[in-house]
């Protein structure tokens, strides 16, 4: 007897349903039964692994090998074995009465075809059937008995098990999802020098990359878990794991952030940073509005079907109307369910799992009435939350029982780092820092603006370059940052969401006064340059329909904003040439992000001054060299000379000077300059990522169960 209750208890015996910590009925031990008998007629274990949580994961997701049986297995026992092992409950062998009749005619040699008659068995060997019967009716008699002792009282809670799954290097740690099934995951990691997706069977100890995935951020599986989407190459895409070509379903910008496929075949997708949410059919076609923009709402990112695939939740960012919402295919007006730092996942089980600062929280969730009820509880502490940018990501999800999370900084330690042309370090300013972003040198050269996450709340931050001494500039609740210097050092404009929308505001460099409204207008706004003489500031500015635009503002006189460059593709980092009359930009309008000048007021031509592809231009200040970041994260240096009447340049070949780790923020080309060059042009001041891309190890949280 004591022998059948440690049997029952041991993982390689649990039904699934009892793995994943569901309710159990008689059921569970028709597995049970099934296990044992393929193993006395295998002669090895079905379920196995090293720990207790790999035995688990191999009921919950391996299939057995039916090769193993012996070949002169009669057709009517393979078949009782089959019927046993099913891993849905509703289909399995529903009494252990019916097993005891499918051996006792195995037994008598009477077994029924696929014609439909009894008649009498083809020859076999009568030891294996006779041994089999008997321990079988045994184990059958046992099993049985046992159910009154076992399941028919309470049946303890099977034991919440956490695992951690260790990833290659990573800068972008938020990006992973559990397939609905259970059975894998998808995460972005580094291979060979860029970031691909990489898929990680959990029966399994190893991952493998994605061919066609390079780039790709924010992956979220198909409903049959056969298929992921991603975004890439400022595209919506689909790969379907068994054909491996991965498809474009939709254009997007660079920021797409996040997506979710309903059993109808319908994605919900963020084309931008700044817009609402879109549908499309999986199979590409015309995207089409979902939800609108509300007043004090600056974006809506990361959505996730609910099962019903017509309602949806998904994360509002932006000032006091931030938080999670549910919506419907069907329109109508959205709810909001509660506030949030970044985006939320529901599990199955009928909870809302969203981070508040680094903690993880889970609340009771209706899924049919999309009501919230009970109180929040914690579910795990330092859950990784990337703040640095205007809009929070967390690393977190959820599917089929499972919870899945990574924790800490995730690779967002940064070190502001001086390095000379040959990528030697010359220097540094401060300490390291969490959270660390942008770098804009005054004109003096002696202070640094940059973005702080500090207790959550993203702030500009002065630093002395002597010193390494940080000064809070800012102080309101919103996220505060993007900062650049006046020509003369005397103010400091950056974007705030105080109101909402990013506008833009100004102050006193030395940190007396109020911060002054700048720009106001229903658009996302962020600086990008100001021009050498003073006179007119350029900007970026988000428009649902085209995208990231450079926009001017003239300081003084009528402030009026005109268009520098607005057109379909996306224009960013715009910066001024030190006489004022060029701008370099990047843009992708050639399909990658490329860095171009024009003259400026205009008009005139564009010249293209990378030639595989660059973002975050900067000039020397002698106005002889352009520097960018390449594809691979290199500086480069583009020597250019502009013709006497700034209608014409001359372009040498850009060369790459040192290679360099910057913090991964946004997709690649998206991200404010991460760095500064000196007056002389000699050396660069580099947030430099100082934790070499690692990764903490991606939790698991098997058998989740509220803790209330």
């Amino acid at each position: 007897m004591e022998f059948i209750r440690r049997l029952l208890g041991t993982a390689a015996y649990m039904a699934p349903e009892q793995a994943k910590g569901k309710s159990v009925d008689r059921r569970a031990d028709i597995w049970a039964f099934g296990v044992v008998l393929y193993e006395m007629l295998t002669g090895r274990m079905l379920f196995s692994g090293e720990t207790t949580s790999e035995t688990i994961a191999a009921v919950m997701m391996k299939e057995p090998d039916w090769t193993a049986l012996p070949a002169n297995t009669p057709a009517r026992l393979r078949d009782l074995i089959r019927r046993c092992l099913v891993k849905e409950p509703r289909n399995r062998v529903r009494d252990i009465g019916d097993a005891r009749i499918a051996i006792e005619e195995v037994q008598t040699g009477a077994e029924v075809d696929a014609a439909g008659p009894e008649k009498p068995s083809r020859p076999r060997s009568k030891v294996l059937v006779g041994i089999a019967a008997v321990l079988c009716l045994v184990m059958a008699f046992l099993l049985g008995t046992m159910s009154a002792l076992y399941f028919n009282r309470t049946t303890p809670a099977s034991p919440e098990i956490r695992v951690e799954v260790n990833t290659p290097s990573t800068d972008d740690p938020f990006s992973f999802a559990i397939s609905p099934d259970g059975r894998r995951l998808v995460f972005s990691a580094s291979n060979e020098g860029k970031s691909q997706l990489w898929l990680r069977p959990l029966d399994s100890l190893t991952a493998q990359p994605l061919a066609g995935t390079d780039g790709a951020r924010y992956p979220f599986w198909s409903p049959d878990s056969a298929s992921v989407g991603f975004f890439a190459d400022s595209k919506l895409k689909r790969i379907d794991l068994v054909r491996g070509a991965p498809q474009v379903l939709a254009n997007t910008s660079a920021d797409g952030r996040g997506g979710s496929w309903s059993r109808d075949g319908i994605i919900l997708f963020v084309p931008n940073l700044g817009g609402p949410l879109l549908k499309v059919f999986a199979r590409g076609g015309e995207p089409v509005e979902v939800t609108r923009l509300e007043a004090g709402q600056t974006g809506h990112q990361f959505p996730q079907f609910l099962p019903d695939g017509r309602h949806f939740i998904y994360f509002v960012f932006g000032g006091p109307a931030q938080g999670v919402y549910t919506g419907s295919l069907d329109g109508g007006s959205s709810k909001r369910l509660t506030n949030a730092d970044a985006a939320a996942v529901v599990s199955p089980s009928g909870f809302l799992l969203f981070p508040r600062q680094t903690t993880l929280f889970a609340q009771a969730f209706d899924l049919q009435r999309q009501e919230l009820s009970g109180n929040p509880f914690p579910v795990a502490e330092q859950v990784a939350l990337d703040r640095s940018g205007p809009v929070g990501t967390a690393g977190l999800s959820a599917a089929s029982g499972i919870v899945a999370y990574r924790t800490g900084g995730s690779g967002a330690v940064r070190q502001l780092t001086w390095l000379d042309r040959s990528g030697k370090s010359v220097g540094a300013i401060g300490t390291p820092d969490v959270g660390l972003n942008e770098v804009e040198l005054s004109p003096d050269g002696k202070r640094v603006a940059v973005s702080r996450l500090v207790n959550g709340d993203v702030d500009v931050w002065l630093i002395d370059a002597a010193r390494g001494v940080s000064t809070r500039f800012t102080f309101d609740p919103a996220s505060d940052g993007i900062s650049l210097w006046s020509p003369d050092g005397n103010h400091v404009v950056f974007q705030s969401n105080r109101k909402g929308v990013f506008n833009l505001y100004w102050k006193l460099s030395s940190g007396t006064g109020m911060d002054d409204l700048l720009l106001e207008s229903d658009q996302n706004k962020a600086p990008a340059d100001w021009s050498p003489d003073g006179r007119f500031l350029l900007f970026r500015s988000i428009d649902p329909q085209t995208g990231f635009d450079l926009w001017v503002l003239p300081v003084s006189g009528d402030k009026k904003p005109f268009p520098f460059l607005k057109t379909p593709f996306e224009e960013r980092n715009g910066q001024f040439s030190p006489d004022g009359n060029w701008i370099a930009y990047q843009s992708n309008e050639s399909g990658r992000f490329e860095i171009y000048v024009q003259p400026f007021p205009g008009p005139g031509g564009k010249f293209q001054i990378s030639t595989k592809g660059g973002a975050q231009p900067r000039w020397n200040k002698n106005g002889k060299e352009i520097f960018y970041l390449s594809l691979d994260s290199k500086i480069m240096a583009a020597p250019v000379k502009s013709s006497s009447e700034g209608q014409s340049v001359e372009i040498g070949t850009p060369a790459a000077l040192f290679s360099v780790r910057v913090p991964n923020v946004l997709p690649f080309g998206a991200s404010r300059q991460q760095y500064a060059v000196s007056s002389d042009g000699q050396r660069f001041l580099v947030n430099v990522a100082a934790d070499e891309g690692a990764a903490s190890p991606i939790t698991l949280i098997y058998n989740w169960k509220p803790k209330q």
